[in-house]
């Protein structure tokens, strides 16, 4: 199934964002509620409560009285550690059951407002942000919730920050305009790319791509999205008790991970792995993280240093997202293309001669293949300069003293 941690600030507008995405045929699952839930009388959340902090945080009709245990612990960080400590572990659990409840095919929409707070990002396929300005948000405060401008402000305060939270997101929705706006904005989501990413997870292919060959100017959003997309595909293996993660790395490689460098919007990654029968193993769990396997490229073409063909099997596997092209290459630790690639990428990193010589080249290519369907006869097309760039990267690798990064993730 598709899962989506939906987050932002107080009064961005989530909730409704939420309601839209349930009225859509998401599978919703509210921490807010389900903290209301599980501190019901004669729950086991209510009864440490009590425990903790007094039989003074009831009401009359022994029910939890919100606003004086808010009082207590708001600007009271030990204070408020204990309450989370009671009450995140009994709402992950309740929104376990109910994502695990859910249909293979589903749609699973998590709001929970602590999401970059509690550090969760890495759980979800992706992490939407409902952002607004504070000036809009302290507003919106101020007419809504009758709260004064420095208690609204004070609010803010206690969360994330706006750019914390904005580094999280996969997608931001921006609700500084009107309600139709946002909706607007959610059900493009919805149709273009929730709906599809979710249906390519359960049949297991790869996100369609169209069109030839486009270079765009360095982004460095580049980075901190290969970033995010590798602690996620982390998380997926960790969650396996089977899976020795001590023993798998992940690195970013190709165009997107040498700054300065113009590229195609494709994040690549490498996953190294003791040998190809661990990658066919992990298959299925990367597949499930959103990363299907791709058959029918098993290899990279040979270099002449390495002429052998066995020597550069891999597995292959790329993004399900179709807002997002990730090509995963799984390779063996210490085969010639694990090393090539992360030596290519370092020496491009280092060598600015030998930057500008790959750029000419992309761009030159990428004029030639602009009518192209795909982008086939592109790759097809660099294999040449890879091979003749193989005894240069290595001379640079010998004078500089390369060595590829620790087998380590």
């Amino acid at each position: 199934m598709l899962k989506i941690g939906l987050t932002g600030g107080i009064a961005s507008g989530k909730s409704m964002v939420a309601a839209r995405l349930e009225e859509l045929g998401a599978v919703l699952v509210d921490a807010d509620a389900l903290a209301r839930e599980v501190v019901e009388p004669g729950t086991e959340g209510l009864a440490r409560i009590v425990a903790e902090f007094g039989a003074e945080m009831l009401d009359d009709g022994g029910r939890l009285d919100r606003a004086r245990l808010g009082a207590l612990v708001f600007g009271q960080p030990e204070r408020l550690a204990a309450l989370n400590g009671i009450v995140h572990p009994l709402v992950r659990s309740r929104a376990a059951a109910i994502v695990a409840a859910a249909a293979d095919d589903a749609v699973v929409v998590q709001d929970i407002p602590l999401l970059v707070e509690t550090g969760q990002g890495s759980d979800f396929h992706l992490v939407v942000v409902v952002d607004a300005p504070e000036d809009v948000r302290v507003q919106r405060m101020l007419e809504h919730r009758g709260m004064t401008a420095e208690a609204a402000r004070s609010r803010i305060q206690a969360q994330a920050s706006r750019d914390d939270r904005l580094a999280a997101a996969d997608v931001v929705l921006d609700n500084s305009g009107s309600v139709a706006e946002l909706l607007e904005q959610v059900d493009r989501l919805w149709k273009g790319r929730l709906q599809p990413f979710a249906l390519n997870i359960a049949q297991g292919v790869r996100a369609a791509r169209q069109g030839g060959p486009v270079l765009l100017p360095s982004r460095p959003e580049w980075q901190r999205e290969a970033h995010r997309i590798m602690a996620r595909i982390r998380a997926a293996l960790a969650r396996q008790e089977a899976v020795d993660v001590n023993g798998l790395s992940l690195e970013h490689i190709g165009s997107t991970s040498v700054p300065g460098l113009e590229a195609k919007d494709v994040i690549d990654l490498q996953l190294a792995v003791p040998d190809l029968a661990a990658a066919d193993t992990l298959a299925p769990i990367v597949s499930a993280a959103g990363f299907p396997f791709v058959p029918g490229s098993s290899a990279d073409a040979p270099k002449p240093g390495h002429p052998r063909p066995e020597d550069w099997y891999k597995r292959f596997h790329a993004s399900a997202d179709p807002g997002r092209d990730v090509n995963l290459h799984v390779r063996a630790a210490g085969s010639p293309g694990w090393r090539f690639a992360l030596c290519f990428r370092d020496w491009l990193r280092t060598d600015p001669d030998a930057a500008a010589g790959y750029l000419a080249l992309k761009r030159r290519l990428a004029d030639e293949h602009a009518g192209d369907p795909t982008t086939e006869g592109y790759a097809e097309a660099e294999e040449e300069w890879f091979r003749n760039a193989e005894e240069p990267m290595e001379r640079w690798a010998e004078r500089a003293g390369w060595q590829p990064p620790s087998y380590a993730s």
